[in-house]
């Protein structure tokens, strides 16, 4: 049984107008079937009432010529005596009178004819032999005699009929269903047609992320409805390949700064022969710097992760003021800019992971370091239910015209002042905060240099 369903499995067409086109010459088959066998059939019974119909006509003829209204029965000669009398037979009441000068008495056909007359009413049979015949009874009544004329009619010719009917029907039946297969092939393939555009087209849409889409007007139904399901699957391709420019983004960015650290150490370490404390000091660098990437790799990487399945960031807690030291130590100030931290709290702890957190507030201070004149104040302080951090300097702030795309990835407000970053940072610090359900915003009422405040939940 699996193999014959594998086989015919195998045999089914492959493509859907195949398929299409197979079902529609299987229902058609099955009606034309339905309907040529219900058409010979009506045919036949249409044949039959025919024959019958002569038969009685012949009986009605031949009625003229016998005379019941003695006490025996009469049969009259005629002109057309001999033409009545062909394939005629007439009894009266068992007794045979008249018979076809070419019957046989005792064939078949006599003993039928004998037992259609003995019934004395009107009634019809047919007599199967090398050739069907088909015999009608007929009684003629009379005050005190009562006759019975059968006659009989070779069926041949109506029955070549039905067969020539039969075979025309069926090679009519098959023209047909040959003509509707390809023209059911070629309407499927036409209709088809806009769908294998629009799969064309969305495959090479979504290759690039195009911002095309079908939309639903000047479609039929079906295809406006296609359409739809098609532009959400490529507003969905778009905005995973966007997440995935994102997060590329994003590291390229984060880890920047470690590598540099790293290649500047080599480099320093190679100019010259050094002690062996300062190759170790060298080595704690690097792997410092080395363990800071991977800790960015982990906090972005989980972070896409949480996104993409759609479930909120575990709970944890971080200490504010230690992260905000090693972030002011290692992200070395200029000489001319002074570096200090506020805090109301000894301890001060925000409901994120130590990793998220300095991810957070790396860009803020790197920014902050990078435009100031002269000084840079990081402030933390406890709010009801939240944490407060502002990160302060006193450069030249945030050009107003630029205030709408300084979160918006990739935009940068001077593209000529020496810095190589790719505007990510601050759109990397707000989202990851949200993340958490904090915010990082930007204060245009402060003056000199900018304020960027951090909110997050308390610890």
């Amino acid at each position: 049984m699996t193999s014959r369903f594998h086989i015919l499995s195998r045999l089914a067409p492959r493509t859907l107008r195949g398929r299409l086109s197979l079902v529609a010459l299987a229902t058609a088959a099955l009606l034309m079937t339905v309907l040529t066998v219900a058409f010979n059939a009506v045919m036949d019974e249409h044949l039959q009432h025919q024959a019958d119909d002569e038969l009685r006509t012949r009986a009605a003829a031949v009625t003229t010529t016998v005379d019941t209204s003695g006490p025996r029965v009469r049969v009259l000669e005629t002109v057309n005596d001999r033409l009545l009398d062909a394939n005629v037979w007439i009894y009266a009441g068992t007794r045979l009178l008249e018979k076809p000068p070419t019957a046989t008495i005792g064939s078949p056909l006599a003993r039928a004819v004998d037992r259609l007359a003995a019934q004395r009413k009107h009634a019809c049979t047919t007599v199967s032999g090398h050739r069907p015949v088909r015999l009608c009874s007929q009684p003629v009544r009379g005050h005190a005699a009562e006759a019975t004329i059968v006659t009989a009619l070779d069926l041949a010719p109506y029955r070549s009929s039905a067969r020539t009917l039969l075979l025309g029907s069926l090679v009519l039946d098959a023209v047909m269903l040959g003509c509707m297969y390809v023209l059911t092939r070629l309407s499927v393939g036409r209709a088809l047609r806009p769908v294998r555009t629009m799969t064309d087209q969305a495959t090479q849409w979504s290759a690039v992320g195009s911002d095309d889409r079908f939309g639903t007007e000047d479609h039929p139904v079906e295809l406006a409805r296609l359409g739809g399901s098609l532009d959400a699957l490529l507003d969905r391709i778009r905005t995973v390949l966007r997440h995935e420019q994102q997060l590329t983004g994003e590291l390229s960015h984060e880890l920047r700064t470690p590598l540099t650290r790293i290649i500047m150490e080599l480099d320093w370490w190679r100019t010259r022969p050094r002690t062996d404390a300062q190759t170790r000091a060298t080595h704690e660098v690097i792997a410092e710097a080395a363990q800071a990437m991977r800790t960015i790799c982990d906090t972005l990487l989980d972070d896409a992760r949480e996104n993409a399945l759609g479930r909120a960031t575990a709970p944890a807690t971080a200490d504010v003021v230690p992260v905000l030291d090693r972030l002011l130590q290692h992200v070395a100030p200029p000489d001319r800019v002074e570096t200090t931290m506020e805090t109301d709290a000894q301890v001060l702890e925000a409901g994120v992971a130590p990793a998220l957190l300095e991810r957070i507030l790396s860009p803020l201070i790197a920014n902050a370091l990078r435009y100031a004149r002269s000084s840079v104040t990081v402030s933390a302080r406890r709010l009801p239910g939240a944490v407060r951090i502002d990160v302060v300097d006193d450069g030249p702030g945030v050009p107003e015209t630029f205030l709408d795309e300084l979160f918006q990835p990739g935009r940068r407000a001077d593209t000529g002042d020496g810095h190589d970053g790719a505007g990510l940072g601050l759109p990397l610090a707000r989202r990851l905060a949200r993340t958490v359900g904090g915010e990082v915003s930007y204060d245009p009422g402060h003056a000199p240099g900018a304020r960027f405040t951090v909110s997050l939940p308390a610890g």
